[in-house]
């Protein structure tokens, strides 16, 4: 069968921090997200659905956007202009130890030799920007920062000095000893870094509107030799940063279409939007209630986490199309994107309605 030439914009969201079991780990939801964009044409996703430490990918059907540009997106606030490049400034938490702030400059270094990035300038935040881990009572994992303002002011130099996109590296605690990590590390549990990096970006983009993402700045762990394979690319450097710049580096400009920012031919507007893949128990975010709210097809991929919220916890099970697996979605996305009714591919055959 021929695809349709014309794409389907199409968001994929994995939430961060709740440990799915596709997408809770480094950059595991990658080859699921390659498929998207190969039966949408085009995917809309998150830092946290690529992003792999030392492995990432570049395909020009994925749209990599922060998830408080995301939500902005789905909500039709923002619109997403899509860019050959961007200028990434790299913003450097002083609370980072002087070997391993040298570790992460020769990566930006290293992705300017090797990869061609355009990393126009780098920063140190004025104060340590002290963060803090958190674990909540359902298990999702969150974070605070002590000094939000340092982090503001930072990310406001980079921008004054002509930076397009920021890349963050903050120090994150080492608990090299918790039952956390070492269950994350066993393929058993919630990334406990995931929810803290999540605050820092949103915090950025929020009050910059320029993509941004973040990269944990920690110590070595030991070798592990058991290692859950999902994990592993968070072990093969020092650091995290290089999937960070390469998704940057071609990361759609955020629109403000609320604040009068007027779209162009070739940029995304929510209304384009053919469907949101999104883990069936993790439909409690803003994005899919925008998507509910406008009658995009929201296909609900069994994808364990540690939440519940599914389409019947929220009486909206009418309303989602439910997938086994990233492969069934696939199979969804080809038929919406080929005008095919998706009652037709089921068996028993629905009755024709009759109205009275």
């Amino acid at each position: 069968m021929t695809l349709s030439v014309v794409p389907m914009p199409t968001l994929m969201i994995v939430p961060t921090g709740i440990g799915c079991q596709v997408g809770g780990f480094a950059g595991d939801a990658l080859p699921s997200a390659r498929l998207l964009a190969a039966a949408s044409g085009c995917l809309i996703t998150h830092p946290n659905v690529i992003n792999g430490a030392s492995l990432y990918w570049r395909d020009s059907r994925i749209h990599y956007v922060e998830g408080y540009g995301l939500d902005r997106f789905a909500s039709s606030a923002w619109g997403l202009r899509p860019r050959r490049n961007q200028r990434i400034g790299l913003l450097l938490d002083a609370g980072i130890e002087s070997d391993l702030r040298i570790r992460h400059r020769q990566v930006a270094e290293g992705c300017r030799a090797s990869l061609g990035l355009d990393i126009n300038a780098v920063v140190t935040t004025d104060a340590p920007l002290g963060v803090h881990l958190c674990a909540a009572g359902s298990g999702t994992s969150w974070g605070t920062l002590d000094r939000p303002d340092a982090l503001l002011r930072a990310g406001e130099r980079l921008k004054a000095a002509g930076s397009t996109a920021i890349a963050v590296v903050a120090r994150f605690p080492d608990e090299f000893t918790s039952e956390a990590l070492t269950a994350y590390r066993h393929g058993r549990g919630v990334d406990g870094l995931a929810g803290a990096e999540a605050v820092i970006s949103h915090l950025l983009v929020r009050h910059l509107q320029i993509p941004c993402a973040h990269a944990p700045a920690l110590a070595p762990l030991p070798l592990d030799a058991d290692l859950d394979p999902r994990a592993a690319g968070e072990e093969l450097g020092h650091t995290f940063l290089a999937c960070v710049l390469v998704g940057l580096s071609r990361a759609p400009d955020l629109l403000d279409l609320s604040a009068g920012s007027a779209s162009m031919p070739g940029d995304l507007v929510a209304d384009q939007l053919g469907a949101l893949v999104v883990p069936d128990g993790a439909l409690g975010g803003e994005a899919v209630f925008a998507c509910l709210e406008r009658n995009v097809p929201v296909i609900a991929v069994l994808n364990p986490g540690v939440l519940s919220v599914s389409a019947e916890a929220l009486g909206v099970g009418h309303q989602v199309l439910k997938a086994a697996s990233y492969v069934e979605a696939a199979g969804l996305l080809v038929a919406l994107r080929e005008g095919i009714a998706i009652p037709s591919l089921g068996r028993p055959f629905p009755a024709l309605r009759e109205l009275n």
